[in-house]
Parts: C-alpha cells; structure tokens; sequence
C-alpha cells in the first residue's frame, strides 16, 4: 500500500490530504533523555540556522552538524497538519538549533504528484541552505496552493495523467507552482528544466518509498530523535521529547 501511494504520481489533488496526520509505527529505539546538554555556539560569524547540507538519505538537514540531538521529520508538502506544524515550530525549533544541541533534517514523504513538483521544485536553486526556506514558505502558503490546485482541478489531473519529463511542468504549471516559486527567485525556466529532469524525482519518490518501507512511516508529520520515533505529531510533542533528551 505504502509502495503504491507513494509512487502513484496520477492521484488526483483531492486525495493530496491522505496519510496525513498518522504516524503509526514500531519504535526503532529508546528515546533519548539526559540531563540538560550545554549549549554549542556556532563559528564567530555564523549561525546553525543558516548551517545547511544535504543527506545521504535525501533530506535537508540545518543546524550544528555534531549536534547531540538530531531530530529528523518525514513530512509531506500537501499535508495540512505538516504545514499547521511548520508554522507552530518555527520560532522556538529555530531557537533550539540556534543552541547547538540539536539538528533538524528534513525528508520527503511523497503523497502525490503536487507534493512531487513541489519537492523538486525547493530543491531547484541546487543550494542546500534554501531548502528549508522555500519549504517553509509553501507551507505557510499551503491553503493557497491546495485552492489554486483544486480550483484547475480538471487541468491538474490532465497534467498528473499525462507521461514522460513533461509531467511534472504541466502540473506545476496547472497548479499554479511555476509563478509561485518565481516569485520567490525560482526563474521561470529554471523551474521546468528542475520539473524535466526525471532522475530528480524519480529519486525523490524511491527515497520516500524505500526508507517509509524500512522505517515504517504510514503518514506524516512523523519525526525520529537519534534513530528513536517520537509519538504524535505536534510541536507540543516533539518539544517535550527534546527537553527530555536534554535540551533545556
């Protein structure tokens, strides 16, 4: 099931919210709780909110890259509850890795192909440190981007029916992403030549499908803490889970 959501790029946007919000799963480990971890300032002249790189596995991660703590989120970019997370965390999971005590790393879970375009398109710039910016800002844009989507429903499904490199320009086109990102320093065709290349999203889509498989993430948001799931998907949680590991 995990194996066909996930590649299926022809759902239609009106399934874009489902296996959002669930995050069932076995615990790989313990997680992690200590006494409280001294902080790591960054370099003189740098910051570990500007601390950027991509993964082995795919995802982005920012912040101290010896940070104890190492919080990763598997998350979807047509899912509300990641954007209503997005939103909640912003300010205090800056100030977190701010610290040096804890790294965040995201990853793609794939839900459809407007999450795909999407996913593709924030990685276009080709530099690690814009990821999580244009991520967040989709995010904070994300009912927006849903109502554009659904309101060229017809167009939308037409462009995720269709096949070869195309496929994803004419979604991102329909959807109403390629003027979206242009407004945000994605030209507009730097977007379809990120769109064309088929290798891009077809690793995207494969890292999403292999590590859900191995990790068990049947939705999103979900979030590990050194290898360790976290229960629930709230910053509430997640929060509570960092001070317990020790950063506090």
């Amino acid at each position: 099931m995990i194996a066909a959501r996930h590649l299926a790029l022809l759902a239609p946007v009106a399934l874009a919210l489902t296996a959002c919000g669930s995050n069932e799963g076995d615990t790989p480990a313990a997680l992690p709780s200590g006494e409280a971890i001294a902080a790591a300032p960054a370099p003189a002249g740098q910051s570990w909110t500007e601390t950027a790189a991509a993964t082995p596995e795919g995802g982005f991660v920012v912040g101290n890259p010896n940070a104890p703590l190492k919080l990763v989120e598997y998350a979807s970019h047509t899912c509300s509850h990641c954007a209503d997370f997005a939103a909640e965390a912003a300010a205090p999971m800056d100030e977190y890795i701010a610290s040096g005590r804890v790294s965040y790393e995201l990853r793609n879970q794939i839900h459809d192909g407007l999450d795909l375009a999407i996913a593709v398109l924030v990685r276009c710039s080709g530099e690690p440190a814009a990821f999580h910016p244009l991520t967040k800002q989709a995010w904070a844009s994300f009912a927006e981007i849903i109502q554009t989507a659904q309101a060229n429903g017809p167009a939308v499904e037409a462009a995720m029916q269709s096949t070869g490199p195309q496929r994803l320009q004419r979604v991102a086109e329909s959807a109403g992403l390629i003027d979206f990102f242009a407004a945000r320093g994605i030209a507009r065709e730097q977007a379809l030549q990120c769109l064309g290349n088929e290798q891009v999203a077809q690793t995207i889509a494969q890292n999403s499908n292999e590590q859900s498989e191995r990790l068990g993430v049947t939705g999103t948001p979900t979030f590990f803490l050194n290898g360790a799931r976290v229960d629930g998907t709230s910053w509430e949680g997640v929060q509570a889970a960092l001070q317990r590991a020790g950063a506090r």
